[in-house]
């Protein structure tokens, strides 16, 4: 069985995301964990960084 589970790459925009390359999730810059890209809602466009939720998005502002 193949898994079509891959780290995708992207550029983060104001309002979007680009993706550069094809994948299924990313990696939150705080904790380490896997966002699947239908769930990414925080982001920030000058680190161009994924975060999981608020709290890590606060947290990397810091």
């Amino acid at each position: 069985m193949k898994s079509d589970r891959k780290l995708a790459k992207l550029i983060y925009g104001d309002a979007n995301f680009k993706i550069l390359e094809e994948g299924s999730y990313v990696i939150c810059a705080v904790t380490n964990k896997e966002i699947s890209l239908r769930d990414l809602k925080y982001w920030s466009v000058d680190k161009q960084e994924a975060y999981i939720d608020a709290k890590a998005s606060l947290e990397a502002s810091k």
